[in-house]
C-alpha cells in the first residue's frame, strides 16, 4: 500500500502531465503485477463495490477518534471529503504496528469485507486505520468509499503504460475497453497477452469532438472541406455485430446490450464484422424524442414489455469503424460514410431500427449557421463538423471533429438555498439552489455550482453567512435577494421535480446585480421554453 499511496500523493500534488506520466511509468516498472492490475482498474473506474455504507463509516470513525458525532459532521462539511475527514481525525498510527500489506492484498480483503457482519467490518476498519500512516489511510478510505478523483485520465494512464511496456497507446486503449475487472483477469492477460477471443465483444475507443472556439470559421477555412450533421441528443454508443452476436457499448465503456433488446434485430440483417458508431435515440410514434424520455430506461435493471412499447429506441448511425471484420478507422471519413450509406440503404433499416444521420454540405458558413438555428426543432443540440478526409482517432483530438452547439436556454432565478462546495471550495458556500416565481412564491427549479469567478463565489459566500434564515445540516436557506441568470442545455416536463420541469446541465451564466428579485422569471416563463 505504501508504494501505491506514494504514487497517489505524487499524482495529486502536481498539475504537470509530464510529471504524472513519469510517476505512473516508474510505478508500472517496479510494482508487482497484481498491484499494477488493480492500479489500472482503480484509475479506470473499476473499483471494487463499496463494502460499508457511509453512515457506519462515520459512526466507527467517531468512536475510534473519541470525538462527538456533531463535531465529525461539522468537520466533514468543512473538509468536503469523507475519506479525508476520516483520515484526519483518526489518531496517528503506532509505528510498531505499521503494516506492510500491498495494494492488492488490501483490495482482496475489502472485497471479502462486503459479506462479513458489521462487527467484523468495524474491527477490520478500525484496526487498519490505526496501522496506516495519514496518507495511506486516506488512500485506503478512498478505495473503501470509491471516490478516486485525482486528475488522472485513462488516456494519461495509458500513455504511461505504453512508456512502461512498449505497447502502442492505441492498442492499449483497445485492450482496456470492455467488461473486465481486477477480479476476472490478470495483468498478463489484460495487457501483455494476445487473445483473439477477447476481442469478440470489444468496442473501439471513442473519438470525441472539441467545442468550436471564437472565430472558428477563419481557422477551419472553407466549409467545402467539411461534412456537417446534426448533433443528436441521445446516448453515444457503438453497436458490434460479430459471430452472430450483438453487443451494445455506451461511451462510458459500459456494456448495455440487455438494456436495448431492440438491437437483436440487427443479427442476420447486418453482416458479421460490423461496428457502428451512433446515437441511441428515443423514437416513440416514429419521431425523435427528447433525452428525458430515455432516462426512463437508463439504470433500469429490468426492461419491461410496457417500457419497450412506451419508449422504443433506434440507432441513428453516423460512422462505421469495422466492416467485414476489418478495422477501417484509418480510411477518410467520406469513404467510411459511403460504406455506411450503402449498408443502411441495402438492409431493412426501418424494420430493424437502424437510421442514418444525414450529412450536409454547405457553400458558406452563413448557410451552416442557418441550419444550426433549426437544431431544437429537429431535436438536436447543434451541428457536428467533421473534416471529410479525417480518420477515426482515439479520444479527444483537436483539429478534425468539432461540435457547434446551439446557444443554451437561459432564465433568471433567485438564490434560495446554499451548500458548501467540495475540494478547494470546501470552506465556501458554492452549491446553490434557485427558485422562480409561481403565484407569489419562489419554487425550486434548478441547482448549480459553476459559472462564477472565485472572487464572485467569495462575495456570495460572505453574504450567505450573514443572511442565513435556517440551517438543515449542510444546507442553509437564505434571504431571497440575489438574481442569477441560469443557462441550461435541455428542458422537459417531469413529475419527479417540484416545479414539474427538469432542466439539463444547469449552470450560472452571470450574476444579475442589475435586477431585483421581483424582476426574476416565473415558472410559466420556464414552461414556455419547452419545445412544442
Amino acid at each position: 500500500m505504501k508504494q501505491f499511496a506514494e504514487l497517489i500523493k505524487t499524482l495529486d500534488s502536481t498539475n504537470k502531465t509530464t510529471l504524472k506520466v513519469a510517476a505512473l511509468s516508474d510505478y508500472f516498472n517496479t510494482a508487482s503485477e497484481k498491484d499494477k492490475l488493480w492500479t489500472i482498474a482503480i484509475l479506470s473506474h473499476r473499483r471494487p463495490k463499496r463494502p460499508v455504507n457511509t453512515t457506519l463509516l462515520r459512526q466507527w470513525a467517531t468512536e475510534i477518534s473519541g470525538i462527538p458525532q456533531w463535531l465529525f459532521e461539522e468537520s466533514y462539511h468543512i473538509v468536503g471529503d469523507l475519506a479525508e475527514t476520516i483520515a484526519l481525525i483518526i489518531p496517528n498510527s503506532n509505528t510498531s504496528k505499521k503494516t506492510s500489506k500491498t495494494l492488492s492484498t488490501y483490495i482482496e480483503e475489502i472485497i471479502a469485507l462486503k459479506s462479513l457482519p458489521d462487527e467484523e467490518k468495524k474491527e477490520y476498519l478500525q484496526q487498519n486505520w490505526l496501522q496506516l500512516s495519514y496518507f495511506e489511510r486516506f488512500v485506503f478510505n478512498k478505495i473503501i468509499t470509491g471516490g478516486f478523483r485525482i486528475g488522472v485520465s485513462q488516456k494519461l494512464m495509458t500513455r504511461a503504460l505504453a512508456k512502461s511496456t512498449g505497447i502502442d497507446e492505441d492498442i492499449l486503449a483497445y485492450k482496456l475497453m470492455g467488461n473486465w475487472t481486477g477480479e476476472n483477469t490478470t495483468f498478463n492477460e489484460l495487457i501483455l497477452q494476445e487473445n483473439p477471443e477477447d476481442y469478440l465483444s470489444k468496442p473501439y475507443p471513442f473519438y470525441l469532438a472539441y467545442a468550436v472556439e471564437d472565430n472558428f470559421q477563419k481557422d477551419l477555412g472553407s466549409p467545402k472541406d467539411w461534412s456537417f450533421e446534426h448533433k443528436w441528443d441521445g446516448i453515444r454508443s457503438q453497436i458490434i455485430i460479430r459471430n452472430n452476436e450483438v453487443f451494445v457499448w455506451s461511451r462510458g465503456e459500459e456494456l448495455v446490450t440487455d438494456k436495448y433488446p431492440e438491437f437483436q434485430r440487427f443479427i442476420s440483417k447486418i453482416p458479421n464484422g460490423t461496428v457502428l458508431d451512433g446515437e441511441i435515440l428515443p423514437f416513440a410514434n416514429n419521431q425523435i424524442g427528447n433525452f428525458n424520455a430515455l432516462q426512463t430506461r437508463i439504470g433500469r435493471k429490468n426492461i419491461s414489455k410496457a417500457l419497450l412499447e412506451k419508449t422504443p429506441v433506434i440507432l441513428n448511425a453516423y460512422d462505421i469503424l469495422e466492416w467485414k471484420g476489418k478495422d477501417i478507422r484509418q480510411q477518410p471519413f467520406s469513404e467510411r460514410r459511403k460504406i455506411l450509406d450503402t449498408l443502411i440503404s441495402e438492409c431493412a433499416w426501418e424494420e430493424i431500427g437502424l437510421y442514418l444521420s444525414e450529412t450536409m454540405n454547405f457553400e458558406t458558413w452563413d448557410a451552416a449557421a442557418k441550419e444550426r438555428t433549426l437544431s431544437r426543432e429537429k431535436r438536436s443540440e447543434g451541428l457536428m463538423i467533421k473534416r471529410k478526409d479525417s480518420p477515426y482517432l482515439v479520444g479527444r483530438k483537436k483539429g478534425d471533429w468539432w461540435k457547434w452547439k446551439t446557444d443554451p436556454f437561459t432564465i433568471d432565478g433567485v438564490l434560495t438555498y446554499a451548500m458548501r462546495g467540495h475540494g478547494r471550495r470546501a470552506n465556501l458556500f458554492t452549491d446553490y439552489t434557485f427558485g422562480l416565481w409561481n403565484n407569489g412564491e419562489l419554487v425550486t427549479f434548478a441547482k448549480a455550482y459553476s459559472g462564477l469567478t472565485d472572487a464572485e463565489f467569495r462575495q456570495v459566500d460572505a453574504w450567505i453567512k450573514k443572511n442565513t434564515l435556517e440551517r438543515f445540516g449542510p444546507v442553509r436557506s437564505v434571504t431571497p435577494h440575489h438574481v442569477f441568470e441560469i443557462a441550461f442545455e435541455g428542458i422537459a416536463e417531469s413529475s419527479r421535480h417540484k416545479s414539474g420541469i427538469a432542466t439539463r446541465f444547469p449552470r450560472i451564466l452571470r450574476w444579475r446585480k442589475d435586477k431585483t428579485i421581483k424582476e426574476a422569471n416565473t415558472l410559466d416563463d420556464l414552461r414556455a421554453l419547452i419545445p412544442k
